[in-house]
């Protein structure tokens, strides 16, 4: 039995859900997300909370129903509030702006990066060396915080490099004399 799925999504106020056989759209104040579930698993709503339960007892429908209620979840919790990645940037000369509808990188290169910011994601930089990503989609937001990472993923000997808020850099030792 799934820990996750048979626990129902709570549907905020100001928050509408509809389902229409397997596709589930959500509209709220960070605007309207559409999701098409997977045919393992049948969705209902009852009042203000929504269900995800298997159609059988295969394995298949078992491992899609916790993957579809947490899929709801982020739909639900997107509109409603929105998700937020920060990334800090660590290393003596590296910074970022936000222009415009561009994300400026210097990042070491000879050369600066500029990032086009994605329709649907917002970016501030309170700091140039703090990167805050929102957004409603949670995949987007995810998507876009990783691929600005890899432009300089952090080294292990001085911690240079774009990495996460919550993110532990295992350090290693320099060369010995």
């Amino acid at each position: 039995m799934s820990r996750i799925g048979k626990n129902p999504v709570a549907v905020p106020q100001g928050v509408t859900v509809d389902i229409a056989g397997q596709m589930v759209t959500a509209k709220g104040k960070l605007g309207q997300l559409s999701l098409q579930l997977s045919g393992e698993v049948d969705i209902s709503r009852q009042e203000n909370e929504i269900w995800v339960k298997p159609r059988d007892n295969s394995k298949r429908a078992r491992t899609m129903w916790g993957t579809a209620r947490s899929l709801v979840q982020n739909l639900v919790t997107g509109v409603s509030d929105g998700f937020t990645i920060n990334l800090e940037i660590v290393g003596v000369g590296y910074r970022a702006a936000v222009d415009a509808k561009d994300l400026v990188l210097q990042l070491g290169y000879s050369h600066e990066v500029r990032y086009p910011i994605p329709e649907g994601i917002a970016m501030r930089c309170e700091r140039p060396t703090m990167i805050a990503i929102t957004g409603a989609d949670r995949q987007k937001v995810g998507q876009v915080a990783a691929e600005i990472r890899a432009w300089r993923k952090p080294e292990p000997y001085k911690g240079k490099g774009i990495k996460y808020q919550n993110e532990y850099i295992l350090r290693k030792e320099g060369k010995k004399k």
